[in-house]
Order: structure tokens, then C-alpha cells, then sequence
């Protein structure tokens, strides 16, 4: 496992994991089990939501809105159970998991986390991917409809949904499109920020592939990786704001 061997290795993973440097350090299979206790009492969630609350306290900012996305996450094997197929236009289909994403629009700080099989709809699972007082909540065509904009008005008390529109009513065609072009641009502008979050992480997190079987497995994959971005993207804030 690379975390056993870059601990054995760098003394900057040494000193943030809390070992001295002539302590000794946990062989991979302590953290294969490590792993598999916060599957077994279901702890990854509870830990990435500390994690992040502590964060979100250093990286004081005014919450003004929320970006809500999902990605595709590939599984290796088309033996594992709890996996789908999913297959958009133009696309290739893909067996695998989907990680349905809550990000402050101002920081790029991930604030909720959902984890479903590939196949299950953007925006009948995109609610478990609301936080709390979301402001405005900006999201693509797939999240339209009334089941996701009641959640964003209702369940977050107030939210405003921000929902890329396919098509307007109107008389006048140019008169028409002009108008589905202003509503559209400047949420496409704030929306498309959650699309670097996705490519950090599967470019630097190794979350193109998931790496263990199963919906449980999968979840702690994605909220440790949701996790290490957090750390990092806040020390970036915080480097900016000194």
C-alpha cells in the first residue's frame, strides 16, 4: 500500500500522521483493516463530515451559493453486484459507481457527499447532496424537475435553484433564445467550477478507477478522497488569505 511505503519514506507524511521519527510505523495490513472497520460501522461519512466541518471553520468565507454535480466512477470488475451499467449519448457505457457531489460555489470545498450505483438519476439523488443552507444552488439540466427543486426550496429551508434550461416558451424565436442564453450563461459559468473538483480528483486522487467491491467500499473511497481534497484546497485558501 503507498501510504505504508510513503510513511516509511517522506517525513512530511511521518509528522502529519503523528509518528516521531524513529517511531515505527503500521504495516499495510493495519490499514486494510482500519478500512475495513469504517465500512463495517459505517464511520467514513461521520469522518469526512468532521473533517470538513473543522475546515469550513478555518476557511471563513459568507456562503452564497452551492454547486451540485455527479461524476461516473468506474469499476474494474462487471462482477460486482452493487455496480451499474450507464451508458449516455455519445458516450461509452460504464460499469461502475456515481458520486453525487454538494461544493461551496466560493471556496470549491466539498460539503456533501452521496454515493449510489452508476445508473441511479442525477437529480433523484442529487437532495442527499444538498447541504444545509445552501444559498443558491446551481446545477445542469439533469437536475430538472420538480423533486429536486422542492428539495432545494423546502428541505434546505429557502434554498434558490439555479438549473440549466433546455427550452422556453415564447413567440418569438430569437426573442426566446436570447433569453434561455441569459439564464443559462451565468449559471454555466458558476456550475462548471465542480468540473475541476472531479478532474483533481480522478487526475491527482486515483478515483478514475474504484479500487474495492462493493457500495460500502466504494462510499469510504470517495469520502477519503473528498477528504484529502478538502486538506488540501484549504491549505490553498488559507496560503491565498496570509
Amino acid at each position: 500500500m503507498k501510504l505504508a511505503e510513503a510513511l516509511d519514506d517522506r517525513a512530511s507524511f511521518r509528522r502529519f500522521c503523528g509518528f516521531a521519527a524513529n517511531e515505527a510505523t503500521p504495516e499495510r495490513t493495519a490499514f486494510v483493516r482500519f478500512r475495513r472497520l469504517l465500512v463495517a460501522h459505517a464511520l467514513d461519512r461521520t469522518l469526512f463530515e468532521t473533517v470538513t466541518m473543522q475546515l469550513k471553520a478555518k476557511a471563513v468565507t459568507v456562503k452564497t451559493g452551492t454547486l451540485v454535480d455527479a461524476t461516473i466512477i468506474a469499476y474494474a470488475s462487471e462482477d460486482d453486484v452493487d455496480a451499474r451499467w450507464v451508458k449516455h449519448k455519445g458516450k461509452r457505457a460504464v460499469h461502475g459507481f456515481k458520486a453525487h457531489v454538494g461544493a461551496d460555489a466560493d471556496t470549491a470545498l466539498v460539503e456533501e457527499v452521496s454515493i449510489t450505483s452508476a445508473n441511479i438519476n442525477d437529480g433523484k439523488a442529487g437532495p442527499d447532496a444538498l447541504p444545509d443552507n445552501p444559498g443558491e444552488v446551481f446545477a445542469d439540466s439533469a437536475y430538472r424537475g420538480n423533486y429536486f427543486r422542492d428539495a432545494v426550496r423546502v428541505r434546505t429551508k429557502g434554498g434558490i435553484p439555479r438549473i440549466v434550461a433546455t427550452g422556453m416558451w415564447g413567440r418569438d424565436e430569437a426573442e426566446t433564445l436570447r433569453k434561455l442564453h441569459e439564464w443559462n450563461q451565468p449559471i454555466h459559468r458558476v456550475r462548471g467550477r465542480i468540473e475541476k473538483i472531479f478532474g483533481t480528483w480522478k487526475r491527482c486522487y486515483g478515483l478514475r478507477r474504484m479500487r474495492w467491491r462493493g457500495l460500502a467500499k466504494a462510499a469510504v473511497q470517495v469520502h477519503l478522497t473528498a477528504i484529502a481534497y478538502n486538506l488540501k484546497r484549504t491549505m490553498n485558501i488559507l496560503s491565498v488569505s496570509a
